[in-house]
């Protein structure tokens, strides 16, 4: 994802000056990206957009907090994942199970459900095994696209530490893989 930090700004100076407006800009230039990390962080759709509107609501009440020098998506991003933390802690959310559910109520073809469920719960049960700090890096590593300047600012750790969490990660996952096949 290519973030234009400038056009961004210009319209962080109107909200700032007064225009409400402007941050319905914001908003449909992000609620896809805050929505698919809220989605892929929690597994269920329903919490998944309660997030997504409680990350916006906070950015809009947080606004003259924000530092016009930084980059607008990352500062964006840490008030979603921060919420989204704070939700996983609080309700005890089963990754794995949220996944399940969505694949439970889709409206695919009965094989394609399968295949993708069978898919996706393989890939969802090893990043639940990841720890946190590491599954939130290859999320927004690889189902994010974003860059590791991004992930460093998003998460507040340096650029090697964020290359650094998702090569574990990576190790980690190729490391699940290699004992499964071997069973």
């Amino acid at each position: 994802m290519t973030i234009k930090n400038d056009d961004d700004n210009e319209i962080i100076k109107k909200i700032l000056n007064g225009d409400k407006d402007a941050y319905v800009v914001i908003v449909e230039k992000y609620k896809t990206p805050i929505f698919n990390l809220a989605f892929r962080m929690t597994g269920k759709y329903e919490d998944a957009s309660d997030l997504s509107q409680e990350a916006f609501i906070k950015a809009y009440k947080s606004i003259l907090s924000y530092d016009l020098t930084k980059k607008f998506f990352p500062w964006l991003y840490t008030i979603a994942i921060n919420l989204i933390k704070n939700h996983l802690k609080k309700d005890k959310i089963s990754f794995l199970e949220k996944i399940k559910e969505y694949f439970e109520n889709d409206t695919k073809d009965p094989e394609e459900i399968i295949i993708s469920y069978q898919e996706s719960e393989r890939m969802m049960g090893y990043l639940s095994r990841l720890s946190l700090d590491i599954r939130e890096a290859i999320i927004l590593r690889y189902y994010q696209n974003l860059s590791f300047e991004d992930i460093g600012e998003i998460l507040n750790i340096s650029l090697s530490n964020a290359k650094m969490r998702v090569y574990r990660g990576l190790e980690k996952l190729e490391s699940m893989i290699k004992k499964e096949i071997e069973i």
